[in-house]
This record gives structure tokens, C-alpha cells and sequence, in this order.
């Protein structure tokens, strides 16, 4: 009996070094294979470093090619006869209009100046049963010497004002909200 015992516990004990093998073979493989998969990652990176810069240089070529939006110049730098005409008339004959009141004549032309009588640029505007008024620009140009006549209906005017001298930038508001506030002031349009 010892004798079975004795090739049962070399089984037995067998079985646990091929056990303890197998499973130190088991961890020892997944190590090797780690070390591997370390190895193949760097070599992937790697290769995948190439790529990553031809990916990057592609990207940057379109983004060069792909045309900015273009900044729209602001109106008070477009032509002269577009400002006034396309721009300062309607927006002057939408802010007297909103205050109730109604434009029966408005024009732009190169004519004399009510007073000083010399030839300028003459924005006429009259306002039914209100004034009238001349702004008058001295050049084709908005930023030029400006002045501004006032009258009462069916009166000739009196008097020739100098308009936005003091201003370094003029703007289409700037233009709108002066003139507004010069009707005003002479009670033609409303009570101060």
C-alpha cells in the first residue's frame, strides 16, 4: 500500500508542479506578451507619428485655401453719393417719419447753398406743416465742412450754421441724431 501511495503522492505532486508550470508558464506568457504589445504600441506610435503629419500638413493646406469672410467696409466709408443716397436720405426719412411726421419733398444735388449762395453738395428736406432744411456737405466727401439752414414752411432761411465741426469721426447716427436735435432746438419738430 505504500507503495500506491507512494506513485499517488508523486502524481499528486506532479500534478502541482505541472499546476505551478503551467501557471508560471501562464503569467510568464502574458508578460512576454505584454512586453510585445509594448514593443508593437512604440512601433505603432511610431508609424503612427508618420501619418498624424501628413494628417496635420493636409489640414493646415485647406484651412489656407479657405478664404476668410471678407469684413464689409463700414457705410460711412462707401462712396459719397451711395452714403447719402443709399443710406443718410432713408434713414432720415425713417427717424421723422417714427416721430410722426411726414416728408413732402426731399432731394440731394449739387446746387448753391441756401445764403452763402456758393455751389455744394444740398440734402432739401421739407417737413409738411413743420420746416424745412438744408444740410449741405462742401465736397463729395461726408467728413468735409458741413453746415445746415433751417426755415419754417414757405419761409426762405436766415440763417447758415456750421454742423459737426467738432466731430473726428462722422457717423451715418452722428448725422441723423444731430440734425434731429438741431430741429428740436429751434422747437421745429417738438418741444425741447
Amino acid at each position: 500500500m505504500e507503495e500506491n501511495l507512494h506513485p499517488k503522492s508523486e502524481v499528486n505532486n506532479k500534478i502541482p508542479d505541472n499546476a505551478n508550470k503551467s501557471n508560471s508558464e501562464e503569467i510568464k506568457e502574458p508578460n512576454t506578451e505584454k512586453v510585445i504589445n509594448t514593443n508593437e504600441t512604440k512601433a505603432n506610435s511610431q508609424n503612427n507619428s508618420v501619418p498624424k503629419a501628413d494628417i496635420k500638413n493636409g489640414n493646415d493646406t485647406p484651412a489656407k485655401t479657405i478664404p476668410k469672410p471678407i469684413k464689409e467696409i463700414p457705410i460711412e466709408k462707401k462712396p459719397f453719393q451711395e452714403f447719402i443716397n443709399i443710406h443718410l436720405i432713408p434713414a432720415l426719412v425713417e427717424e421723422i417719419n417714427q416721430r410722426g411726421l411726414e416728408i413732402t419733398n426731399i432731394n440731394f444735388k449739387n446746387t448753391n447753398r441756401p445764403i452763402a449762395g456758393d455751389k455744394c453738395w444740398v440734402i432739401n428736406c421739407e417737413i409738411k406743416d413743420t420746416c424745412s432744411f438744408w444740410l449741405s456737405f462742401e465736397k463729395e466727401d461726408i467728413s468735409s465742412l458741413k453746415s445746415i439752414s433751417l426755415s419754417k414752411p414757405n419761409q426762405k432761411p436766415s440763417i447758415l450754421e456750421s454742423f459737426l465741426i467738432d466731430e473726428k469721426r462722422i457717423t451715418l447716427k452722428l448725422i441723423i441724431s444731430r440734425v434731429m436735435q438741431r430741429l428740436n432746438g429751434q422747437k421745429l419738430i417738438g418741444v425741447n
